[in-house]
């Protein structure tokens, strides 16, 4: 089978190493890809959001498969092209339509439908822009530190924890009045904070059954000790310690299983992955957010640790046959350090030569923000650039071998956090 990627980061890149492994693959294609993936299939310089390109290189190139590695493009509605025009309906797409999409798309749909489903989480309230004086008050209301959360896509930028009400009452006009982060604030939802361990947790659906894939811990904040601002994440590491068999039941009974279920009984057609972004209340797991794809950068931990064929299992997924398939996991802790550019997550530099790939050893490298440039060289391309992922059966070892390798990279202005994995070790 033909399989075509969408998407140029890191989770990509885990994606296209996994389906290279697989005998089931004809030709794998990544569009746009980076300096990564080309090594495991052919980049494609083709605009995604062209959906009349993107026809006519799936039929040109008999892609039977389409991986939709981001989530802006499956809540814009991509499956649902496939799924209307004759031509593409029998390309199995990984990533559910655009109504369900909507579990990430909007945050106050994903709130009322798990107050629907009765799925533990956070209380909550949403206002939108002719709303602001109610939502100013509701504050007053709330105990700090104040969650507010625009109701779209943000680019992971759209959460506030804030721990002043005077803060949080100025940040939540500049959401609904100032439009701070455009249409994906015009509803905002403020949150009761929840205080705990995180966890992400990842199914894989056929739309009927699931198959639950490893859990993972990523790390959000830029700075050591979870401090200064949020990211796209700074790395991974996968098992958690604390996610043991009894915590997993809890997931799945009072989690994963209703959430299924609550997408049959709506009627909302999802093929593919759901990530459920967790927290550990005293033993118990609350819902912080859905996400309609692979997380990254949960992919460069969770996937090298599926030792099943992937394909086989995306298969199972665009044939309605998951529950016929088996997940077999490697049991060791698998750790994945992001090597980011100096001044991310704001301005930084592109552009800059990485040096010291040829000198990793004991670690596979997974390219995030990278690309080829005239020379040959590979070149940053973004602001999380290289994630090294170690193996080992301690999650001590496998940390120092991925940081013995991060420290052989170099590019200008390289930084990584080096505190990875200290909040889980007992």
């Amino acid at each position: 089978m033909n399989v075509l990627i969408i998407g140029s980061g890191g989770r990509e890149h885990a994606l296209a190493w996994k389906l290279a492994q697989s005998t089931l693959l004809g030709r794998l294609y990544i569009a746009p890809g980076n300096a990564g993936t080309s090594m495991h299939g052919e980049n494609v310089n083709l605009d995604t959001d062209n959906y009349a390109a993107l026809k006519d290189f799936v039929l040109s190139k008999a892609v039977g498969m389409l991986v939709v590695g981001p989530e802006a493009p499956l809540v814009n509605g991509i499956h649902d092209f496939f799924k209307a025009d004759p031509e593409l309906a029998d390309v199995m797409v990984i990533g559910p339509l655009k109504e369900a999409a909507m579990l990430e798309g909007s945050k106050d749909f994903a709130k009322e439908f798990m107050m629907k489903y009765n799925i533990p989480t956070a209380s909550y309230a949403t206002f939108n822009a002719d709303e602001l004086d109610e939502g100013l008050a509701y504050l007053k209301t709330v105990n700090p530190p104040y969650v507010l959360k625009a109701d779209g896509l943000a680019a992971g930028k759209g959460v506030l924890i804030i721990g002043n009400r005077e803060e949080a009452e100025a940040e939540l006009t500049a959401m609904l009045r100032d439009a701070k982060f455009g249409a994906a604030s015009s509803k905002v939802v403020i949150e009761e904070f929840l205080s705990g361990i995180e966890i992400s947790c990842f199914v894989l659906t056929d739309g009927r059954s699931y198959k639950i894939l490893p859990s993972a811990k990523d790390y959000k904040r830029i700075g050591e000790g979870d401090t200064g601002l949020n990211t796209g994440g700074m790395g991974s590491v996968s098992p958690v310690p604390f996610a043991d068999a009894e915590f997993m039941q809890k997931v799945e009974h009072g989690i994963i299983a209703p959430t299924v279920r609550g997408l049959i009984d709506e009627g909302l057609e999802y093929k593919g992955f759901i990530f459920f972004g967790l927290i550990n209340v005293e033993g118990e797991p609350f819902v912080i957010e859905y996400n309609v794809r692979m997380g990254d950068p949960e992919a460069e931990s969770v996937i090298p640790r599926i030792k099943s064929d992937l394909l086989k299992l995306f298969i199972g997924v665009g044939n309605g046959t998951l529950d016929k398939e088996q997940v077999e996991t490697d049991p060791r802790y698998a750790t994945a350090i992001m090597l980011v550019s100096g001044g991310y997550p704001g301005d930084y530099d592109k552009g800059k030569i990485v040096d010291g790939l040829d000198e990793v050893e004991g670690s596979i490298i997974f390219h995030a923000g990278t690309k080829a440039d005239d020379d040959g060289n590979v070149v940053t391309n973004g602001g999380r650039v290289i994630a090294v992922t170690s193996f080992s059966d301690s999650l001590e070892d496998a940390l120092r071998q991925s940081y013995v390798n991060a420290s052989a990279i170099s590019f200008e202005g390289k930084y990584y956090r080096r505190d990875l994995g200290a909040d889980l070790k007992e």
